[in-house]
């Protein structure tokens, strides 16, 4: 609806723009004056009769069509309106997210190299509902090791959030990512399996120019006080898991 609204409204301004130039121009005493003729050439060269008995109507249709589509019924409006608040209401897969709500701590494992050792790294994670509950915020902050300057392995601050939800229009989960080690937002998008307690999501980034990357998360719930979470990139030699985060809840063993 939206589409066609805005193209008829486009066709119906360019017709109403193109037909008032076309009639200033013909209206214009300074046009004539500038451009003296016989009032046969004028006749021929600017039919004004003919031109604004034609714009005008089609304009006017086009205008016409587009208030009436610009304009749904009362009855469709109500309609709309309660499909969006019912699609705006939480549900079962909200709950879900709302379980892992809390104060975490992690582990995290991280290949550099495949048939490597990882390295590993601890931080804190807070997870909480905003937005009524539609949504869970978690920060995450701690160490993670990167090669520094000199290529050795250091301890740098880190800090990241992840937003997410389940969105009842795409009828999937979503995540976006951020942290203090680049400029990207991660978006992702997947599913859940319940019968395996798994969320699975993919995305695609482009971690460095002219590298894209697909990405799978798993994130599997062991109980309610711990999960795994881990990370697979395919960069077009096939996939391979480079990191794993392994939470437990503040408090627990």
């Amino acid at each position: 609806m939206k589409k066609r609204i805005l193209t008829t409204a486009t066709l119906s301004v360019t017709a109403l723009f193109a037909g008032t130039s076309l009639s200033f121009a013909q209206a214009s005493p300074a046009a004539d004056a500038l451009k003296p003729a016989t009032d046969a050439a004028k006749a021929a060269a600017n039919p004004a009769p003919a031109t604004s008995s034609l714009a005008a109507p089609a304009t006017s249709a086009m205008t016409s069509t587009a208030t009436t589509a610009a304009q749904p019924s009362a009855d469709e409006m109500k309609k709309m309106m309660a499909e969006m608040m019912e699609l705006a209401k939480m549900g079962e897969n909200h709950k879900l997210l709302a379980e892992m709500a809390g104060s975490w701590t992690y582990t995290v494992k991280m290949w550099m190299d495949p048939s490597g050792k990882p390295q590993e790294s601890k931080g804190t994670a807070t997870r909480k509902a905003i937005m009524d509950g539609r949504f869970m915020i978690a920060e995450h902050s701690g160490k993670f090791q990167m090669p520094g300057a000199d290529g050795k392995m250091k301890n740098m601050d880190f800090k990241g959030m992840a937003i997410e939800g389940y969105d009842n229009v795409k009828k999937k989960f979503v995540s976006s990512w951020i942290d203090n080690m680049g400029t990207m937002i991660l978006n992702s998008e997947g599913t859940y399996d319940a019968a395996s307690k798994t969320f699975n999501y993919t995305a695609n980034c482009e971690m460095m120019p002219g590298m894209p990357v697909k990405i799978r998360e798993v994130v599997k719930i062991t109980d309610k006080d711990h999960h795994m979470f881990e990370w697979y990139e395919d960069r077009g030699q096939g996939e391979t898991k480079t990191m794993e985060i392994a939470y437990t809840r503040s408090g627990k063993k």
